[in-house]
């Protein structure tokens, strides 16, 4: 399993439109990509304007495949709302209580 996580900081007043925008317009289209698994929305309830989405992947592959193909037209998307670029980090699930998302099983016996 691996996880994006993206980070972002949204202009002013933005957090309910970027929360209903991610559930409304980026979810559909996530949930139609190869390898999706899961998305989870974040948003601080200390520094205000701050959100951090999680996607989770079946492999790395997936993940890259979604980031040169689908990712900038969701960026682009998403654009009037933010105040700045996203940071986008990468990782290995290592481990996880969630019934979809987990470490990645080793097949090999």
């Amino acid at each position: 399993m691996f996880a994006r996580i993206t980070e972002c900081t949204l202009k002013s007043e933005k957090m309910d439109d970027f929360t209903r925008a991610m559930h409304d317009e980026v979810r559909p289209i996530l949930q139609k990509q190869t390898g999706f698994v899961d998305e989870i929305t974040l948003v601080s309830d200390v520094n205000p304007g701050q959100a951090i989405v999680l996607t989770f992947w079946s492999s790395r592959e997936d993940a890259e495949r979604y980031e040169l193909q689908t990712y900038p037209r969701i960026l682009n998307s998403l654009q009037a709302l933010l105040s700045g670029p996203p940071t986008v980090n990468q990782a290995n699930v290592a481990d996880s209580t969630a019934q979809k998302i987990g470490p990645r099983k080793n097949t090999a016996a």
